[in-house]
């Protein structure tokens, strides 16, 4: 875990496969050291049945898991949807800019601003708040956003979408803001403008 923490820091690499069990620095630590300083794709890899990892991973920051055991064509296929998908939305956000009362996305640089300073979100944290902001009033559910924003079946797991509302919220809803994120129960979010 160590080892893995420092590799990352060094080298970068455009997305991070981490297993939760690992020696001396589990996997969910790196997961966390790593959300500290980037907002690289993590996809974790937990034993089938360790359902609290998977939320607690999610709940870090990581944007996708795959349980053990797993056939290699599973890992590339999550692989090249994540990384596809984080290149589809650079490319329609060239030049793409939505500003929301202090609430500013950059798309084209994967950058969220609130009140004028960045604060880091993880790549499904900008994709689920650009869908939501872009369409204030519409209430988008669970399964919506992920077909939409993972791009495949998410094995029917609505929790990774509350997961990453908890987080997004946890980041960016504080007092005084002109905008909310709104849990509209049974269904799903929608992003509402007005009156902090």
């Amino acid at each position: 875990g160590e080892e893995a923490l420092s590799f990352v820091k060094k080298y970068r690499p455009d997305i991070v496969l981490l297993d939760i069990m690992m020696p001396k620095m589990d996997g969910l630590m790196v997961c966390r050291e790593t959300r500290k300083e980037s907002n690289i794709p993590i996809i974790m890899l937990t034993a089938k049945g360790e359902e609290f990892d998977k939320l607690l991973g999610l709940e870090l920051g990581a944007d996708d898991y795959i349980t053990k055991p797993f056939s290699p064509r599973e890992v590339l296929a999550r692989v090249k949807a994540v990384l596809r998908r984080i290149h589809e939305m650079k490319e329609v956000g060239k030049g793409s800019h939505l500003v929301a009362g202090n609430l500013d996305i950059d798309m084209s640089a994967f950058i969220v601003k609130l009140g004028g300073k960045v604060v880091p979100c993880t790549p499904k944290e900008i994709e689920i708040l650009w869908t939501l902001a872009s369409n204030p009033g519409l209430v988008f559910s669970r399964e919506h956003l992920l077909q939409s924003i993972w791009g495949y079946d998410f094995l029917g797991d609505t929790r990774a979408v509350d997961s990453h509302i908890k987080r997004i919220r946890a980041k960016l809803c504080v007092e005084g803001n002109d905008w909310d994120i709104k849990t509209v129960w049974g269904v799903g979010y929608r992003f509402e403008l007005g009156e902090a």
